[in-house]
C-alpha cells in the first residue's frame, strides 16, 4: 500500500492565521468558534475508569477487550435501534479521523477507484482517497454515481459536518441499495448522532446505517464509525470505534495488527464505562443546546442566515443576502474576525460551501455569551 504525496495540500486551519490574529486583537479577546474541540470537563466517572485501569503493563489487543466490544453492541441496541450487533464485528480505533484517512488504503483502493463523499464534507474524506491514489467525487446525489462500476467506497456523514444535515431512513436505504448494486462499501460517519436538535430526530433519534430499516437486516458491505469526542468530551482520549460487516472488520483487524494501530488499554476501559452511562451524554447535550439557543438568534440578528444545522455542533451560516454557492465565505470570516469572533470558512469543506461559514458551539458559556453580545451590538 503506497501513499500519495500531499505536500501541496495545506492543512485548512493553518490558513486562518491572519483572521485569528485579527480576532485576538479585539479589546475583549478572541471568541474562537472555528474548531469543534470540546471545552467542557471529561465526566468524572470516565476519568475514574481511566485511572483505575492505569496499571496497563501488558500490550492491549488490537480488537479491543470483550467488555468494550460488548459495551458497543449494547449501546447500539439501546441508543441507535441496532439490536444483535455481533461484538466480534466491533473494532476500536485511535479516534475516528485516522480511520477516515486510512480506510481507502486499508481497503486496497487505488488508481481507477472512486470514493464518493458528501458535496459539503469534512476534508479528510478527500484526503483519504488521495492517500490511496483513488479519485474522490464530491456528491450528495445518488443519481450522480448510481450504476458506476468504478465506485468502490461511499462515505455518508449523518448528522453532517458542517451542515447538520440528517439523512432519513429512506435516504440511507437508497444509498445502501445503490452501493450494493455496484459492490461498493458504505461507511457512515455518525459521530454527532447524539446531538440532534430538531424533530423528528431529537425525539426519535438519528438513524444509523446499521439500522435494519435501512439495510434490510444485513450489515454486508456496511460500516458505522463513531467517536466519543463529542458526546463525552473524550477528544483527548482518542476514543472511537467502527462496527458493522464482520468480514470487513476482520480484514481491517488483521491489517491494523501489523500496523500497531491499538487503542491504549486504559482508554478502552474508560470508553466502555462512558458507553454505559447515558446521563452524562444527556447533560452535555443540554449544555450545547443552551449555547445554541444563545448563538442562533444572535447570528440572525447580525444579518446571517443559518441553514440546516438540525444536529451536531455547528451553525452553518451565510449572509442573508448571499445565495448558496456565492463566494463570500472569507468575507464573512473577515467581518466576524473584526468582532473578535473566529469561524471556519465553508470552503474548507468543498466548493459547494463557498457561501457559508461554520460556527461551532464549542466555547464556554461566557465566551458564547460574549460572541452573542458582539453580534447583537452590530
Amino acid at each position: 500500500m503506497g501513499f500519495a504525496d500531499l505536500s501541496d495540500l495545506p492543512f485548512p486551519w493553518d490558513t486562518l492565521a491572519s483572521a485569528a490574529a485579527r480576532a485576538r486583537s479585539h479589546p475583549r479577546g478572541i471568541v474562537d468558534l472555528s474548531v469543534g474541540t470540546p471545552v467542557d470537563a471529561t465526566p468524572s466517572l470516565v476519568q475514574d475508569a481511566l485511572a483505575a485501569a492505569g496499571d496497563a503493563h501488558g500490550y492491549p489487543t488490537t480488537h479491543g477487550t470483550a467488555v468494550l466490544r460488548e459495551a458497543v453492541s449494547a449501546w447500539f441496541a439501546r441508543r441507535r435501534g441496532v439490536v444483535g450487533l455481533d461484538p466480534a464485528a466491533v473494532l476500536p480505533t485511535v479516534g475516528s479521523k485516522e480511520l477516515v484517512a486510512l480506510l481507502p488504503s486499508l481497503l486496497r483502493l487505488g488508481p481507477g477507484d472512486v470514493v464518493v463523499h458528501p458535496s459539503v464534507a469534512y476534508p479528510t474524506y478527500d484526503v483519504g482517497a488521495r492517500l490511496a491514489g483513488a479519485t474522490a467525487v464530491a456528491s450528495s446525489d445518488v443519481d450522480e454515481w448510481e450504476g458506476r462500476s468504478d465506485v468502490r467506497l461511499v462515505w455518508v456523514n449523518s448528522p453532517g459536518n458542517p451542515t447538520g444535515e440528517v439523512l432519513s431512513v429512506a435516504e440511507l436505504a437508497r444509498v445502501v441499495a445503490a452501493a450494493r448494486a455496484v459492490g461498493a462499501v458504505v461507511v457512515s460517519d455518525e459521530c454527532y448522532a447524539e446531538l440532534a436538535w430538531d424533530e423528528p430526530w431529537a425525539g426519535s433519534g438519528v438513524p444509523s446505517i446499521l439500522d435494519p430499516r435501512v439495510n434490510g437486516g444485513s450489515h454486508e458491505g456496511l460500516l458505522a464509525a463513531y467517536s466519543l469526542s463529542k458526546q463525552s468530551n473524550l477528544a483527548g482520549y482518542r476514543s472511537a470505534f467502527v462496527a458493522g460487516d464482520g468480514a470487513l472488520v476482520a480484514r481491517l483487524l488483521e491489517l491494523r495488527k501489523h500496523m500497531g494501530m491499538i487503542v491504549p488499554a486504559p482508554v478502552q476501559a474508560a470508553t466502555a464505562v462512558a458507553l454505559g452511562d447515558d446521563a452524562h451524554v444527556a447533560a452535555q447535550r443540554e449544555t450545547y443546546r443552551r449555547r445554541r439557543e444563545v448563538l442562533l438568534p444572535a447570528l440572525r440578528s447580525s444579518g446571517l442566515e443559518v441553514d440546516g444545522s438540525h444536529a451536531g455542533l455547528y451553525l452553518w451560516s451565510r449572509p442573508a443576502s448571499a445565495a448558496p454557492g456565492d463566494p463570500v465565505a472569507w468575507e464573512t470570516v473577515d467581518m466576524l474576525a473584526g468582532l473578535g469572533i473566529l469561524v471556519a470558512p465553508g470552503t474548507f469543506y468543498g466548493t459547494a460551501g463557498a457561501a457559508h461559514v461554520r460556527v461551532a458551539l464549542t466555547a464556554t458559556d461566557e465566551r458564547v455569551a460574549e460572541a452573542a453580545a458582539r453580534l447583537t451590538a452590530g
